[in-house]
């Protein structure tokens, strides 16, 4: 195998992994647009929120990544259901522009409180892994990466299985498909939506959580990934979860090997480019828009 061939090999590896935790992001957007029919822009704030409870459970716990990766993700979805309680469970699924103004001024007000407390210096997280990995060849992937895909891997396996054979998830899915229907057979949306807004949270937080050792945690941090999620949502079609999954995985190896050969400016517009191409060519997205497609 030649040098350069290691070396794209390297950038394929890291691309996926760093885009299942894209995809996180991505799926817990979908759910609440397919639940509620809005797009929360505080949803990158759990995501910081996940990473800062990720940095100060590690020494809690001495350093140890499952017990911290399970207390960040409780704590992101604590923060969800006070979030739905408090503000999105008023809101209709008409009032999209509201929603909106709402989420975006929460997300600001989180970003501000946060630099406010814990100022605008990145943290470099370390868990017990440290810098080890997986030596494959010349090819090197550090454990808290491998661990990261690995639990996106699993959570996408719950939340199919969740979505399909329970009936917390066919109830979901109802309220999607169809809400008026839904509700008289019964299914009560509120209680739905609550539910879809603290899994999403739940996802957010292990997306933000498995990034903290592999990124400089900020309070801007999920700022700039909810953009991305958001476009990668828009290029897999409007709630079709396997589309944003496959979107989010292609964006994550597209950034990677840009990032390997180019400047670093392009590979933070490539989403953004791909986005725009695929409202041209297909309004819908590249898979068909779906009420919480799962399949």
């Amino acid at each position: 195998m030649t040098v350069d061939a290691v070396y794209l090999l390297q950038l394929t590896l890291n691309g996926i992994t760093l885009g299942l935790l894209y995809a996180l992001i991505a799926v817990g957007l979908s759910l609440i647009f397919g639940v509620m029919e809005i797009i929360n822009f505080a949803h990158g704030e759990l995501l910081m929120l996940g990473a800062f409870a990720m940095t100060f459970a590690l020494p809690v716990v001495g350093l140890l990544y499952w017990p911290a990766l399970a207390a960040a993700i409780l704590a992101t979805m604590l923060v969800g259901l006070v979030m739905y309680e408090v503000l999105l469970a008023r809101l209709r699924p008409d009032e999209f522009e509201r929603a909106i103004l709402i989420t975006l001024g929460l997300s600001i007000i989180i970003i501000h409180v946060m630099q406010y407390i814990f100022t605008a210096t990145p943290r470099l997280v370390d868990t017990q892994y440290g810098f080890d990995g997986v030596d494959i060849g010349a090819i090197r992937i550090p454990w808290t990466r491998v661990i990261g895909a690995a639990a996106a891997l699993v959570a996408f396996g719950g939340l199919y299985v969740v979505l399909r054979y329970t009936q917390f998830g066919r109830a979901m899915r109802a309220i999607a498909q169809n809400r008026e229907a839904a509700l008289m057979v019964g299914i009560r949306p509120r209680i739905v939506a609550r539910n879809a807004v603290v899994l999403a949270a739940g996802l957010c937080g292990l997306a933000g959580a498995a990034i903290s050792p592999i990124q400089l945690v900020t309070p801007y941090m999920g700022q700039f990934l909810i953009f991305k999620a958001f476009a990668l949502v828009i290029i897999g079609g409007l709630g079709n979860i396997p589309g944003a999954i496959v979107a989010a995985v292609a964006l994550g190896l597209i950034e990677n090997w840009i990032g390997g050969f180019f400047e670093i400016a392009w590979q933070e517009a490539a989403v953004f480019v791909i986005m725009i191409v695929v409202l041209f060519l297909r309004p819908d997205g590249l898979f068909k828009r779906g009420s919480m497609r799962v399949g």
